[in-house]
């Protein structure tokens, strides 16, 4: 507990000495400060004095006890520990196995462990009177302080106290007879005059009873526990249908929690607050109040924030709940402290409720006011001081500022509050002026389902409520708990909630307001981003549970990463690229200024006009694509921008976006596209962005509804894409014509694409001559296409072919740019990009060098040299390009881990015609898969699987068409025969009978037949007609904007999200739960991404301007016994501990089923199973009981999903069990 010296409270209570209605309006003290001062030295003055009363133990040499037991747990066993030494007295403590690790079992002097039996659970131990009465006579303990819940209230413990002659620190056993049992304290109320809620009189202990009763009283009503507090036992209810279940559930609760499981019933009100005012008696009719609390804030029926005192209480009405609190156990004799509660309705009338006959959870905000140290009190009074000896006279007693106690949980409020488990990777509390801390925490700390949730209690003290308000909110948003989900981000949008800051609060506030709990999507008010953004305020844990995760389990499979490349030392990030100043000259407009002047027209006609040959650079793309598996990640690029902005800015584009990289973006690279985009539109001014569309499919493997691509294009033009690249799988006109008009309506540069395939030049080579490639083209021109596209795929063109289909083109289309697309994976690329150049082709594409060769374009800097010099020239300068040669060289070994292992060029791809792109991947998995000696084979069967899908264009998603029925016919040993003669009966992949329903368009010259129509009867499926994406209805943009608002928040989804959900709805929602768990890992280097960190390596990470963290890999524990391991990481010095399951072990009960098939009844949290009520072969109905989970004390029915019969029962009592575990199917 965390608080100032008792002089330096006093001294901080006289500068700040505000009365209570001065705290409340005036926000200052001002020129109160010194009469309050002299007010509280007069008050302090006429205080006797007590130094020398040996009975109070003030003098250190006659402490009130010699040993004093905390018999409970946690945070109150600390407290009482600490007000005990205080007053010169040992302290001993108990716990139990599942506590050993607690700070009270090593805070206390000496502490002992509590036996049990091994089905017993770790509360039953602490309610194990004999067992904790013989301890406490063995450590020689001559008073027990009870703390609050547990024994707190037991007559029975407080007697064998006093036949054990221990001193009992709290109220008599008659005031504990009285007053523990809900229906004898509320006698006593009624026979005190004070008015108290229509209710039952004593405990009902049938269904029979309790249904008459409220059948009689009517509804709503309100179950409680007879004995015991904390909202354990309670329930409201408002249908006679929900009546027993309730009672029963709220009866079995107190009983696991108080050891008694009667309840009695009351009417309910309804929005009520809850006040309840503190007392302390010394047994003889002396009683006191210590003003009173505001516990209106709850959840279920749990106070979660307290303040002191109730500030906006009429004064009139606090001077009639005081009075009533003291009447009513001044009659009772009551001696030590205890809190009387009460409802205040709306009109303001009061109604008691019940005593708690011990301290209170929420006592830490009456000391806070009143300068009292309720726990010593609770002492001196048991060890037979009277009121006036402690220094208690009511007149003396005032309150002054206001303090706020929040209770933090390791619960997780967008699951319904569901506790939370696992290890306290940080545990850093607040401190600071009018700061108090209770709590046991620490890093490292393992926090289990066995008990309360509650970790720490903060108290803030202000001179205002508002003042108070805001300090709370810093220290809340100071304190460090990681590891564990926790309320704090719950509490903060409470406390900063237009009504908790007027004051204006009912029991109801928290029901009333369920977007509090929607704490992943809140924005509080704080100056600083970082501290007002959850996601900024827990990034550096999510990142650091990236590297623990990376350092135990590696990459997952799918990343495709090679792991015996992986950097074993890391090496430093490659350095930007300085490349020399331009030559001298006249500076000329480059193609984008022209664009962004004149539109796409203009653009193309300075394109014709254009003396010279333009390039489009591809490394930004295709090249990485092609070499990479797509794998390269938004930083590399953004390292090299400006200098590529000044190297190639007399380049027609460069080709960054599209294609592959939007959904390997989310999907394995863990980024957004449109950031990557926009970041490295406003890092690259000067140069044309170009970008791949595939059509009707835009960047996806499916057909969308028109709306989406029409507004995908518009959004991509607007974020910074200038040329868009329009091309079909299939060369299908319809699925051409909707992307052309879709780029065209958003006024970006049309590339009207043909997808070239075949051999022009060899007139053998069937259906793709040069006649059909003009006729496509004559197409694309009458769709409005500004420019002439040749995207040859798998490197087919040879300089022959290029030669005859340019020239033709040139010849027929003056005014139209050509631009011309290759592979150089023959190795012939740079050859036919320079026989384009000469047929009349505007524009080539090609890779820097180091990003060149293979199954990626030919290399720029061959061409730029080669033209240099002639008529042709690209007006690109080699030495420009050389330091951006190095870069990429260096970047390149940094993903040596995705390279395929492809060391040269393959002419045969004349003969099996694989794309560049694909046949990488295609190699890559062969290898992983085992087959490399079967790649010869792949490679052949792909060729025959062409033929077999009636030679069709392959690029994406045609392309995978191919490639999966190859890999089929090469696992089946399938020869072409073998598939049209089985084709009604084969398993074909999804993608085969996809394309011959006709889901990706109509191919050349039509299906192949028979085998589509048979392969379409043997699954009874019909052929889709025509453009497949035409019978699609528009997309209900508003529809899935508002779900996605509500999922994630207004302040993190924009029509950019909207648009990657619309098109990759799994991927967009797997990156954002994925970012959900480690953070935004787009800012981790490359070098930290891709390689797991070895034990003892140190790096830095930047987190922003002024802000770095130093990260140390200190160690990994070896596996725990439920298959996790603990990295120990050293983060700015400080001991960070993370908890990842280890993948690779597979232990006993560490993985079960999970729930979610229809019939399926799963765990909505982690807990105990503590009941199970069904049995294979029970007939039950939907919503019947199936089983009882207790999770931190709360006990949960668990209903059936649906009615039928109970097939099968996986948990058994005492199982512990995660959320969504399956615990019970059902057979309808």
């Amino acid at each position: 507990m965390m608080r100032l010296s008792c002089t330096a409270l006093f001294v901080a209570i006289a500068i700040t000495s505000l009365t209570v209605s001065e705290a409340f309006t005036n926000p200052s003290v001002g020129s109160g400060i010194h009469t309050a001062a002299t007010r509280l030295q007069a008050t302090v003055e006429k205080e006797p004095p007590i130094a020398d009363t040996a009975p109070l133990g003030d003098d250190s040499t006659k402490p009130l006890f010699t040993n004093v037991m905390a018999c409970n747990r946690a945070e109150i066993a600390v407290r009482i520990m600490r007000a005990a030494t205080e007053l010169n007295a040992g302290t001993v403590g108990i716990y139990v196995h599942e506590d050993r690790y607690s700070q009270h079992r090593w805070g206390a002097d000496r502490s002992f462990l509590l036996e049990k039996e091994d089905d017993a659970t770790p509360i039953s131990a602490y309610l194990d009177i004999p067992q904790i009465i013989k301890i406490a006579k063995e450590a020689n303990v001559d008073a027990i302080h009870p703390g609050y819940g547990f024994l707190s209230e037991s007559p029975e413990f407080a007697q064998a106290c006093a036949d054990a002659d221990i001193t009992f620190v709290g109220p008599t056993v008659e005031n504990l007879n009285r007053f523990s049992d809900k229906t004898s304290a509320r006698e006593a109320a009624i026979a005190a005059g004070v008015p108290v809620v229509p209710g039952s009189d004593g405990a009902l202990t049938t269904k029979e009873e309790v249904t008459a009763f409220v059948e009689d009283i009517g509804l709503p009503i309100i179950i409680k526990a007879a004995m015991g507090g904390g909202g354990k036992g309670m329930r409201v209810v408002r249908s006679m249908d929900d009546l027993v279940s309730s009672w029963e559930s709220a009866s079995s609760e107190a009983l696991a929690a108080f050891g008694d499981g009667a309840v009695f019933i009351e009417r309910f009100v309804d929005r009520p607050r809850h006040i309840e005012v503190q007392i302390i008696g010394d047994g003889t009719g002396n009683v006191v109040h210590l003003w009173e609390r505001d516990c209106s804030v709850q959840r279920r029926h749990q106070k979660v924030i307290e303040m002191a005192p109730a500030w906006t209480l009429p004064m009139e009405l606090r001077r009639q709940l005081h009075d009533y609190a003291t009447a009513l156990t001044s009659a009772a004799k009551y001696k030590n402290a205890g809190t009387v509660e009460f409802l205040v309705d709306s009109e303001n009338r009061p109604y008691f409720i019940e005593v708690n006959p011990r301290i209170q959870v929420e006592h830490t905000v009456t000391e806070e006011v009143t300068g009292i140290d309720l726990v010593q009190s609770q002492l001196k009074i048991a060890a037979g001081a009277t009121l006036e000896e402690v220094g208690l006279i009511q007149e003396n007693i005032s309150a002054r500022g206001v303090a706020i106690q929040c209770r933090v949980t390791t619960e997780n409020p967008e699951r319904d509050f569901a506790p939370d488990t696992g290890t306290l990777s940080v545990y850093r509390h607040s401190a600071g002026c009018g700061v108090r801390m209770d709590g046991i925490g620490y890093s490292g700390l393992t926090i289990t389902p066995y008990f309360d949730s509650m970790m720490v209690k903060y108290t803030a003290r202000g001179s205002t409520f508002i003042e108070t308000v805001n300090r709370m909110n810093r220290v809340l948003q100071e304190c460090r708990i990681r590891g564990v989900k926790t309320n704090i981000p719950f509490l903060m949008n409470c406390l900063q909630h237009p009504d908790f800051r007027a004051g204006k609060l009912t029991t109801a506030f928290i029901d009333e307001n369920p977007e509090l709990k929607q704490t992943s999507t809140s924005y509080w008010q704080f100056a600083n981003d970082e501290q007002a953004d959850p996601r900024k305020v827990f990034r550096d844990e999510q990142l650091l549970r990236y590297l623990a995760n990376l350092a135990v389990n590696g990459h997952p499979t799918e990343l495709g990463a090679d792991s015996s490349k992986l950097a074993t030392q890391f090496k430093s990030s490659v350095a930007k690229p300085v490349i020399p100043a331009p030559k001298p000259g006249a500076p000329k407009k480059n193609m984008r200024q022209i664009y962004l002047e004149k539109g796409p027209e203009g653009m193309a006609k300075a394109v014709r006009a254009n003396e010279g040959l333009l390039v489009t650079d591809t490394t930004w793309r295709d090249a990485h694509q092609s070499l990479l598996a797509t794998r390269m990640r938004t930083q590399e690029f953004a390292r090299c921008a400006e200098a590529t902005n000044e190297a190639l800015a007399n380049a027609f584009s460069l080709e960054m976006w599209g294609g592959a990289t939007f959904d390997v973006a989310m999907r394995f690279l863990h980024e957004c596209p449109w950031k990557r985009l926009e970041t490295l539109r406003e890092k690259v001014p000067d140069v044309p962005f170009q970008m791949l569309l595939r059509g009707a499919n835009a960047v996806g493997y499916t057909n969308y509804a028109d709306n989406v691509v029409y507004k995908f294009c518009k959004q991509a033009q607007s974020s910074g894409v200038d040329v868009f690249r329009v091309f079909d799988s299939l060369n299908y006109l319809e699925n051409l014509k909707l992307g052309v008009d879709a780029v065209g309506t958003a006024g970006g540069f049309v590339e009207g694409t043909m997808s070239y395939t075949g051999d022009v030049a060899d007139p053998t080579k069937g259906k793709y001559n040069l006649e059909y490639y003009m006729n496509l083209a004559r197409e694309l021109v009458d769709m409005g296409s500004h420019a002439i596209a040749i995207k040859d795929m798998a490197g087919l063109l040879t300089p022959q072919a290029t030669t005859m289909l340019v020239s033709a083109l040139r010849k027929e289309f003056p005014d139209v740019p050509i631009h011309v697309h290759t592979h150089d994976t023959a190795g012939s690329g740079v050859a036919s990009m320079l026989a384009a150049a000469h047929a009349g082709a505007d524009v080539v594409d090609g890779a820097i060098d180091a990003m060149s060769g293979m199954t990626s374009q030919p290399s720029l800097g061959a061409i730029v040299s080669n033209m240099k010099g002639t008529g042709i020239d690209t007006g690109l300068d080699p030495a420009q390009l050389g330091p951006l040669n190095t870069y990429w060289e260096n970047v390149r070994s940094l993903y040596a881990p995705f390279e395929s292992g492809q060391l040269s060029g393959s002419s045969d791809v004349y003969q099996h015609e694989i794309p560049g792109g694909q046949y990488t991947n295609l190699l890559f998995q062969s290898k992983q898969l085992g087959l490399t000696e079967k790649w010869p084979e792949i490679k052949k069967k792909y060729a025959q699987a062409n033929i077999v899908l009636g030679d069709i264009p392959k690029v994406t998603p045609s392309s995978k068409v191919v490639g999966d029925l190859a890999q089929f016919m090469v696992a089946q040993n399938l020869e072409p025969a073998d598939v049209l003669e089985q084709a009604e009966t084969l398993a074909f992949p999804d993608s085969v009978v996809n394309f011959l329903r006709g889901d990706i368009g109509i191919p050349p010259g039509g299906f192949p037949e028979p085998l589509r129509s048979k392969v379409l009867k043997g699954r009874g499926l019909d052929p889709i007609e025509g453009r497949p994406g035409a019978s699609l209805g528009s997309y209900d943009f508003d529809k899935e904007r508002a779900a996605l608002v509500s999922k994630y928040g207004e302040k993190y989804i924009n029509e950019k999200d909207l648009l990657s959900y619309a098109l990759y709805p799994n991927v967009f929602t797997e990156w954002k739960e994925y970012e959900s768990i480690y953070g935004d890992v787009e800012t981790l280097p490359t070098r930290v991404f891709l390689n797991p960190m070895n034990i003892g390596q140190e790096i830095e990470l930047d987190m922003g301007p002024g802000k770095a963290l130093s990260v140390k890999l200190a160690s990994i524990s070896d596996v725990n016994e439920d298959g996790t391991r603990v990295v120990l990481f050293e983060v700015n010095g400080e001991q960070t501990y993370i908890s990842v399951t280890d993948s690779s072990v597979q232990t006993e009960g560490t993985v079960r089923e999970k729930a979610g098939a229809p019939g399926t009844v799963g765990s909505p949290m982690p807990g105990v199973i503590v009941g199970v009520k069904v049995k294979p072969g029970d007939v039950i109905q939907e919503g019947d009981t199936v089983a009882t989970l207790s999770a931190m004390k709360m006990e949960t029915s668990i209903p059936a999903t649906s009615s039928g019969v109970v097939t099968r029962v996986t948990v058994n009592v005492g199982d512990k069990v995660e959320g969504d575990d399956l615990l019970v199917e059902i057979e309808e």
